[in-house]
């Protein structure tokens, strides 16, 4: 497995998607390839971080400022 194949395993790794053998020469080149290591582990970051976006916020907006909102965007 080179570095672009690698980059293209991302995903289904950490998903736990990819399949044994697949993931046996992922990890092993992963070992092997300190750049490819970094970019697993930002790739990592990245995803828990696009996670954290996607939920919904801890309180509610307030009536007001969403009608605020609708005002200006419509006005």
């Amino acid at each position: 497995m080179n570095c672009r194949e690698c980059t293209d395993f991302l995903h289904d790794y950490l998903g736990g998607e990819l399949p044994e053998t697949q993931r046996r020469i992922f990890e092993g080149h992963i070992e092997l390839c300190p750049p490819c290591l970094t970019y697993l582990e930002s790739y990592r970051k990245t995803v828990a971080l696009g996670a954290l976006v996607k939920e919904e916020p801890a309180e509610p907006l307030p009536e007001a400022l969403v009608q605020a909102i609708l005002a200006a965007k419509s006005g």
